[in-house]
């Protein structure tokens, strides 16, 4: 889901290995899942429908609209309120509809060229407000989505022909207010033309990015950015209550497969996760994504098996603000990256990560290990050489981080190895809840490194690289520009398959690596649990949790 650097992994990665031998089904932002995991398989006897759970989140930045979601907290709980178009497999990671995937909207989804797709709708679907979901519903969402530059996932829409003519500026205003790309033939039917081939579209419009909007949030988006409206199996059981509460209850008219099993979905806020934990300890919420690194060991004896583990495509890296001119040295960024000892820190620290050696997850088709090669490798005199080179640090450097989702302590490692390798004296930490910290970092108003994450949000390379890197990506918070790297990435986007792309992204990959605009840091691993009074806890290929089954037992 999306972020646009999500502050924290909330998805278990089911079985690595299916998906990366499914190369042609893509992988996508890291992970793909092939089958369920032990502690996602088939519920308990005693499980029964009806009751509620309570999950875990921190202040989501946004609810709505679906486009401008695009961090792991508001996304928990757009996965709630809306359907997507097309699901991914949970073996393959491939894009399926129809019957493959009867909580998907779209009934098929084809085209002859990879530039003109017809997507067709199932019928039946309505939105929580009990109006039709239809072909003009997407093109009115998309529209909408596309018009807005402040969506953080306006940019989804890029593919589409005629967004260009939808981006003004305040000088000089848009030329058009729809996508000339857009066309609902009827109800059922929705024709997109994308301005140049892109074979894996099927897989994007499995992204928040593309859900339906009712024509009330059109009319009225300010309400339904408190109260969103949505088509999915949970609805909104009154106003998001900020930084308390979001709660939802079943939809009963549900165009799916079947209604959900609990009754009521809430997702409470927390401030720190250390709090979480230790309420879903006492037994006063249900589920964790992401047990407190110091608690992990502990937490495996405490929760046995309503404790998970595993793979996913979560991504860390800090990421640094080219446009300071005292981070405009590619040499000072290398020196940066060789200096930090990431295994000692996964080590010691954070034993839900392994260092990464790579721009792309492991759980990617088309990752490479070891890709990242020395400019990821711990080289503390090396890193001192190419310091020197570049001039030095003067000064104190801030290191960035967002709060209360247990980054301080491997941060504050990290500014110690810095200071140890390279001599760098002084350093400051300025810490931000994630709805404070997103928005300075659009702004590029940080001041030194920062920590962010990512997590797929269709099975690609591309996900990873062009969101976080290509020029005037709304998530590319550094400021690094690349006409060559651009380049390559087009021509991955416009090859005939997933596998002929890779290549192309590849190429890509290896400028990224020698410019070292962000630093690769971890691979994150799943570590959630979950109360006794919950089962049926089964995530999907794109790491959201199938809010369908869950079930509370008795």
């Amino acid at each position: 889901m999306r972020i646009r650097g999500r502050s924290r992994r909330w998805a278990l990665l089911l079985t690595v290995l299916a998906l990366i031998a499914a190369a042609c089904g893509g992988a996508d932002e890291g992970e793909s899942g092939g089958g369920e995991s032990e502690a996602a398989a088939g519920g308990s006897e005693g499980a029964a429908t009806g009751g509620e759970v309570s999950y875990y989140v921190s202040e989501p930045e946004h609810l709505f609209p679906p486009s401008n979601v695009t961090e792991s907290e508001g996304a928990a709980v757009v996965g709630a309120l809306y359907s997507p178009l097309v699901e991914l497999d949970l073996e393959t990671s491939e894009a399926i509809w129809g019957d493959d995937a009867p909580n998907a909207v779209a009934e098929n989804v084809e085209s002859d060229d990879q530039q003109t797709w017809t997507i067709t709708l199932k019928d039946g679907w309505t939105f929580h407000d009990g109006t039709p979901v239809t072909a003009q519903s997407y093109v009115d969402a998309w529209n909408f989505g596309a018009s807005n530059p402040e969506h953080t996932g306006e940019y989804f829409f890029n593919t589409i022909e005629g967004y260009d003519q939808m981006q003004g500026t305040e000088s000089e205003p848009a030329e058009a207010t729809e996508m000339s790309g857009l066309t609902a033939v009827d109800d059922t039917t929705l024709e997109v033309t994308l301005s140049a081939p892109f074979s894996q579209f099927p897989l994007v419009i499995s992204y928040t990015a593309f859900h339906p909007l009712p024509q009330a949030c059109i009319d009225d988006p300010g309400s339904c950015e408190e109260e969103p409206i949505g088509n999915g199996p949970f609805m909104m059981d009154g106003a998001w209550q900020h930084d308390q509460m979001v709660s939802t209850v079943r939809y009963e008219d549900f165009g799916g497969g079947e209604p959900a099993k609990i009754d009521t979905l809430n997702f409470p806020i927390y401030a720190d996760v250390n709090t979480a934990y230790t309420d879903l300890q006492a037994g006063a919420i249900d589920f964790v994504d992401s047990v407190p690194p110091d608690q992990i060991e502990a937490a495996m004896q405490e929760f046995g098996d309503n404790y998970i583990e595993g793979e996913t495509s979560a991504y860390t890296y800090l990421g640094i603000p080219t446009y300071d001119e005292r981070f405009a040295d590619p040499n000072l960024r290398r020196a940066l990256s060789m200096a930090i000892d990431r295994q000692a820190i996964s080590d010691t620290i954070k034993p839900d990560t392994e260092p990464a050696d790579a721009f792309v997850s492991p759980v990617v088709a088309g990752y490479r290990e070891g890709a990242c090669g020395e400019n990821c490798t711990y080289n503390p005199d090396e890193a001192k050489r190419l310091f020197d080179e570049a001039g030095g640090y003067e000064g104190t450097m801030t290191l960035w981080l967002n709060s209360g989702a247990g980054h301080e302590e491997w941060m504050e490692a990290v500014s110690n190895q810095l200071r140890e390798n390279l001599g760098i004296q002084d350093f400051t930490f300025e810490s931000l809840d994630f709805a404070q910290y997103l928005p300075r970092l659009q702004a590029e108003e940080i001041t030194g490194p920062y920590r962010l994450g990512w997590l797929m949000d269709y099975p690609s390379p591309q996900n990873y690289l062009e969101n976080l890197l290509y020029t005037d990506s709304s998530s590319n918070y550094t400021g690094w520009s690349n006409e060559e790297f651009d380049s390559l990435i087009d021509q991955g986007n416009a090859a005939s398959s997933v596998e002929e792309g890779l290549d192309f992204y590849n190429q890509a990959e290896d400028i990224a690596i020698e410019e070292m605009p962000n630093i690769p840091m971890f691979f994150d691993k799943l570590a959630a649990a979950h109360s006794d009074r919950i089962d049926n806890v089964i995530f999907d290929a794109q790491e959201n949790l199938d809010y369908t089954a869950l079930t509370v037992t008795e």
